[in-house]
């Protein structure tokens, strides 16, 4: 799954109710009423459910097949040179057996530093890919408070954002995901693999019942 940092989540959470807020103020002079209703969104779902977050997502695994393919046959000889020395050690010299050893040593230690490598440069990328959506989903999500009256929007992916049950009512994921596509422009890949669900915002229960519930329900 997509990963923000936890900084980058809190920083779009906190953007989000502070946008909303003030939107709600009237011109001087004027009565607007005070919206008073909360979104929830799983914003990390949401990202890779957009056109371009599916594009981009499949873009990004399809330059690392070559290197998975690579570290697949790296692995495959390692598995080979164990089944070897499984089968044939008691039948080598001592000197042969060692060297056999030391060869599946050596190979596994440098799988491993290529697979380290390999799965950082892959979250890193995956990271950027993230932020750089969420960046422009986070002008979207303004616009769409504003136009439902919305006066707070909480990240239901995030166990920071304190939130603890929501009703299905609240769950603006999918209008969100609309609502990019739209501005964005961009059609949906013609051979995508499916993209993670942004219907159902997963909010983490909390370990124990909380001394002091909610005094209201998202509306």
């Amino acid at each position: 799954m997509l990963n923000l940092t936890r900084k980058a989540a809190a920083l779009l959470v906190a953007t989000f109710a502070f946008v909303a807020l003030a939107s709600a103020q009237a011109p001087t002079g004027t009565t607007a009423p005070v919206p008073t209703k909360i979104g929830v969104i799983d914003i990390q779902r949401a990202i890779l459910a957009t056109n371009e977050g599916r594009r981009d997502f499949e873009a990004l695994t399809k330059r690392f097949e070559p290197k998975q393919a690579e570290l697949k046959g790296l692995n495959d000889e390692v598995e080979n040179l164990k089944k070897q020395l499984q089968t044939q050690g008691d039948k080598m010299n001592e000197d042969a057996r060692a060297n056999l050893t030391r060869n599946i040593q050596q190979k596994e230690k440098n799988l491993q530093r290529l697979l380290e490598d390999a799965q950082q440069d892959f979250q890193t990328q995956q990271a950027e890919l993230g932020n750089r959506i969420g960046q422009k989903m986070m002008e979207v999500i303004e616009k769409y408070a504003r136009a439902n009256g919305i006066a707070l929007v909480v990240d239901g992916s995030n166990p920071q954002s304190g939130l603890i049950w929501a009703s299905e009512a609240t769950n603006i994921s999918q209008a969100i995901v609309d609502a990019y596509n739209v501005q964005s422009g961009i059609a949906a890949p013609a051979q995508a693999p499916a993209a993670p669900s942004a219907t159902r915002p997963a909010a983490n229960p909390p370990a124990k019942t909380p001394a002091n519930p909610p005094a209201k329900r998202p509306q």
